[in-house]
């Protein structure tokens, strides 16, 4: 035999063994598989059968599968047919209600806002409103969601709310015609100052794209040289939307992202198709470490290509794309296929969904591992932490009176006392509480329950049971009781000692119950120090053309920046 044709058979054996091997690998699982079945629907029915207490089926084996597909990743769920309904609204952004947000808050039913321009809003119904009964239903004992589906229905039928009021004496009836809500994508878009325009993109359901192509355009037409896209705190959504919206700013025919999965059909590489919007238009993105999913798609895409800076804090890191599959009986499954890598190559998924510890805890990918990669410019970037901004702008800390304030809705009901008292304020950005207004709000807390613990307080408690258990209290106790008493006084003043930031919280509520969420949006620009930044750097066009350079000293050059 040659060593041609002895090399050819040694060949052929080899692959009838691989052939042989994966055969036999694959039969094996698909009897594990069937194997495992059998045994959860004999398990399932003699638990059905003599199980103390009655089992609801449908409950126990969500339970069950919910349990199973937390174990891959947060992100693969089993939607069942009573959920289709809200997991299309948070792919469409569309249902059929009246536009409002309503919370359960100790035993209440609260209006928290009625959504401009929407049935709610028009009907009359304002936040702070307190929701008694629904179509005659009475709410007090309904839970949220119990709630949500008592005011959804078909656009054009008709709900009956019964509420109270702050400043009224009898409760109301407001007759609220439902009709289709569609959730903007783009909820804010105006001029900051000069020549800086500025939006936000809360999410990517559909027609994200269209919304964002809309807004760059007007900003442009009311004198807008320089764009601030905030994109803080969006979760994320449909990829062809990402893609769509990344294409507004780069070439045609760039790629944009590419996913890679197990199944290699699936595996895709995905372009700007369309010409671009505007390739030129400086643009600083504002991120925050809720911005995730199609959100840094979006940001690390423009980032890879050098076309615009990014401001605020590194991203969430979710480098995984979901899709979903139909199962029996209209439910569905969104389950994890592939995970995603941006131009430069990098994937910036941050937890190892695949590597449990013996515990079950999950690690991140440490800074060690971490791959550098090059933007468009040559810039250093990194991949499996998020997408790091240029900018670092931390998220200022709020004091421990000011998040009393909030918990407890405070400045929310002080907001609604003060609306009911005022019929007309200033408009957005001028509206500014004076000392004597501030004052007001101090005497409302008065008899108002804003006990908390500060950081000193509890080391200070450490610190007291520590040395007690080291027998050396006696020694150390007048120095304690001296420290806290000074701690105490210094708590005491922390409504003046921290004012400048209450009353920037109550004048954002303040003005929300006149100007609706974009008020808010607007009171909020010249104390916002991740908008002061971001309009800093592009009215310095030198600090953002050098921050786009491979000198640029930016913070996603650094492997462990803005570590969490």
């Amino acid at each position: 035999m040659t060593i041609r044709k002895k090399l050819l058979a040694t060949l052929a054996v080899g692959t009838l063994g691989l052939v042989s091997f994966r055969a036999a690998s694959d039969n094996e699982r698909y009897f594990e598989i069937a194997k495992n079945l059998d045994i959860f629907a004999t398990l399932f029915k003699e638990v059905n059968t003599y199980y103390v207490d009655e089992v609801t089926p449908a409950k126990l084996v969500k339970t069950g599968i919910d349990a199973m597909l937390r174990s891959l990743d947060p992100y693969t769920n089993y939607i069942p047919e009573d959920d289709i309904e809200d997991f299309r609204t948070m792919t469409t952004g569309q249902y059929g209600g009246i536009g409002a947000s309503v919370v359960k808050r100790n035993g209440k039913t609260v209006v928290q806002s009625a959504y401009e321009g929407y049935p709610a809003q028009k009907a009359g119904l304002l936040p702070g409103d307190e929701i008694l009964d629904i179509n005659g239903v009475v709410v007090d004992k309904k839970s949220n969601a119990d709630i949500s589906k008592l005011l959804k229905g078909q656009a054009n039928s008709m709900v009956k709310l019964m509420v109270t009021r702050y400043g009224q004496d009898k409760p109301i009836e407001i007759d609220i015609t439902r009709d289709k809500i569609q959730v903007d994508n783009v909820p804010y878009t105006g001029m900051i100052s000069g020549d800086v325009g500025y939006f936000q993109l809360g999410g990517f359901t559909v027609d994200a794209g269209k919304e964002v192509r809309t807004a760059v355009t007007k900003l442009k037409e009311q004198g807008a040289k320089k764009i601030v896209f905030d994109i803080r705190d969006n979760p994320g959504g449909l990829l062809n939307e990402a893609v769509n919206i990344s294409n507004l700013f780069i070439d045609k025919g760039l790629d944009v992202v590419s996913t890679k999965g197990k199944v290699t059909e699936w595996n895709k590489t995905y372009k700007a198709l369309d010409v671009p919007l505007d390739t030129q238009i400086p643009i600083a993105i504002i991120t925050s470490n809720r911005s995730a999913s199609a959100s840094e798609i979006v940001s690390g895409v423009l980032q890879d290509y050098d076309r615009a800076v990014l401001v605020g804090e590194r991203t969430f890191g979710k480098g995984l794309v979901q899709a979903t599959r139909p199962l029996s009986y209209n439910s569905q499954l969104k389950v994890t296929t592939a995970k995603y890598y941006i131009p430069s190559g990098r994937c910036i998924q941050e937890i190892d969904y695949a590597h449990r510890a013996d515990d079950g805890t999950l690690g991140k990918f440490p800074d060690s591992l971490r791959t550098a990669f090059k933007t468009t410019a040559g810039r250093t970037v990194y991949d499996g932490g998020g997408v790091a901004p240029d900018i670092e702008v931390q998220d200022r800390e709020i004091a421990d009176i000011t998040r009393i304030l909030l918990q407890k809705s405070y400045l929310f009901d002080y907001a609604t006392r003060y609306r009911a008292e005022h019929t007309t304020i200033p408009a957005a950005r001028q509206f500014k509480l004076s000392d004597v207004d501030y004052q007001k709000f101090v005497t409302y807390l008065q008899g108002k329950n804003i006990s908390y613990s500060t950081d000193a307080e509890k080391a200070l408690t450490d610190l007291s049971k520590k040395v007690k258990e080291e027998k050396h209290y006696d020694d150390v106790k007048l120095e304690l009781e001296a420290i806290r008493k000074k701690v105490t006084v210094n708590k005491a003043n922390d409504l003046q000692r921290f004012k400048p930031e209450i009353k920037e919280l109550l004048e954002q509520e303040i003005v929300s119950r006149y100007y609706f969420e974009k008020g808010r949006t607007e009171a909020g620009f010249d104390d916002d120090p991740n908008i002061i930044a971001a309009v800093a750097v592009l009215n310095d066009p030198n600090r953002y053309a050098a921050l786009l350079k491979p000198t640029g000293q930016a913070a996603s050059a650094r492997k462990s920046a803005g570590t969490k």
